[in-house]
Parts: structure tokens; sequence; C-alpha cells
């Protein structure tokens, strides 16, 4: 989703969790697979769409996750963790977030096309 003023959007963490202050980072709910919001129609032994979808957005938060524990230990520890080391888990992190978001955004300028060819 690009916002005209801001130019891209960006995540914030303002949760104090989000900051690690009194726990982890929390994986996504597993009760977001229980919505209505996307419909399909499974087969025996198929992932539908929502699940590859939510798949996904583990796999980035889990990225995430990851990049946080490495700069925490880095922070703490320094002599345990390369510094090569989350670079490259910072852009992979990034890299992953990024997709992400293009995936999303041409998702919902499909449905608008879709909603609007009536």
């Amino acid at each position: 989703m690009i916002i005209q003023e801001f130019g891209t959007l960006q995540l914030s963490r303002t949760e104090p969790e989000h900051f690690g202050y009194t726990k982890q980072i929390k994986t996504l709910n597993k009760s977001l697979d229980d919505t209505t919001l996307l419909h399909t129609t499974e087969k025996e032994g198929t992932k539908s769409f929502k699940d590859y979808i939510f798949d996904s957005i583990n796999k980035v938060n889990d990225q995430q996750i990851e990049v946080a524990d490495l700069t925490q230990k880095f922070i703490t520890n320094p002599e345990e963790v390369n510094p090569e080391e989350i670079t490259v888990a910072m852009s992979w992190a990034r890299m992953s977030l990024n997709l992400a978001q293009n995936v999303i955004d041409r998702i919902i300028s499909g449905w608008d096309q879709i909603t609007t060819t009536r």
C-alpha cells in the first residue's frame, strides 16, 4: 500500500512487547485461520489460497523475529554474533517484507479492478 504523503508504508512497533522489554514478539495467532474472509473450496490434501497467504505472512514474521533476536544478541554479547550474519538476515527480512508488500498491493489493486468492472 502506498500513501502519497509519505511515499511508502512502514512497519512501526508501538507496543512495548514489540521492543522486547516484556516478552518476545509473538507469532501470528492461528485464530486468523478461522476467519471467513477468504472463501475457498478445498480438495483433500491441497492448500487453499488463504493457507498460502498465512504461511507466507508467518515466514516474513519469523524472519523479522530472527533479525530482532540477532540484533539483541549483538547488543548484549557482541562476541557471540557475527555482524555479517545480522546484515544478511536484515537483507533477507527486508526483501521478503518488500515482496509481501508488493503481493498485497497487487491483490488490493486486482480486487479494486474486479469491483469496479461490474
